[in-house]
């Protein structure tokens, strides 16, 4: 792992130094292609000000309320339709159509629904996360092995039973493996949501960066993107060895 790490890096610092060497040379464009260097001078100034703060807190509240309300709403509608026949029938159509189409594309209808303000970008990171984490968990429940689920209820256990020492532990390995996927659509919903239409926020930046031709800011709201979603990519690996520790038994 450490070996990795070292190779990942020695990656990314080869990478910069090419860029910024082909920046200084005039292969690339600073206009379209602006250097590292120049990208760090924006990403210090953003922080330096204070300004990239209350953008920043925007986001990670509409992502993080998207992403609960994701897993509440998808385990839920998940186990019932997996314990129950008719409201699978009446759920996995409208799922699965949610699941074809880029759900992106619901931002403007949230929107006018909801307004530009916190609620559609909460909105738009709920719908992207519920609709993965349904369906992992009622795949995660059809491939429990059946034998195992007869055995338990010619043993006299209940449904009840059933579900706490079947279905939520086959559940939790999936859910748990879809996480940091989860938490990858959380921060698009949030946004894309801003993006489309906000007074505040990292896709209100990324949107008034576009508008002004500014690619170093671009970059350097890409770069701070994509640094929280690491974190959080890190902390869903920590979270999933914890709770599936006893797998490794």
């Amino acid at each position: 792992m450490k070996r990795l790490r070292v190779r990942r890096g020695l990656a990314i610092g080869l990478l910069l130094m090419a860029w910024e060497s082909l920046s200084r040379v005039g292969w690339l464009d600073p206009f379209y292609l602006p250097p590292p260097s120049t990208v760090g001078a924006v990403l210090i100034s953003l922080f330096a000000d204070g300004a990239i703060w209350t953008h920043l807190a925007a986001t990670c509240t509409a992502a993080f309320a998207g992403l609960a309300g994701g897993l509440l709403v998808g385990v839920m509608l998940g186990f019932a339709a997996a314990l129950s026949p008719l409201v699978a029938d009446l759920l996995e159509p409208v799922m699965i159509l949610l699941n074809a189409v880029p759900r992106v594309i619901l931002a403007p209808l949230f929107v006018i629904w909801l307004g530009i303000g916190l609620s559609s970008k909460v909105a738009l990171a709920l719908v992207l996360v519920a609709v993965l984490i349904f369906f992992a968990v009622y795949n995660g429940i059809k491939e429990v092995d059946r034998r195992l689920v007869e055995r338990v209820l010619t043993l006299g256990g209940e449904r009840r039973h059933l579900v706490r020492e079947v279905y939520v532990p086959s559940v939790t390995a999936w859910v748990m493996g879809t996480l940091k996927v989860a938490v990858g659509f959380a921060f698009t919903g949030a946004v894309v949501g801003e993006f489309v239409a906000s007074s505040r926020g990292l896709g209100y930046l990324l949107q008034f960066a576009q508008s002004s031709y500014n690619a170093g800011l671009t970059i350097a709201l890409i770069v701070i993107i994509m640094a929280f979603v690491l974190v959080l990519f890190a902390l869903a690996e920590w979270l999933e060895r914890r709770l599936l520790r006893w797998r490794q038994g």
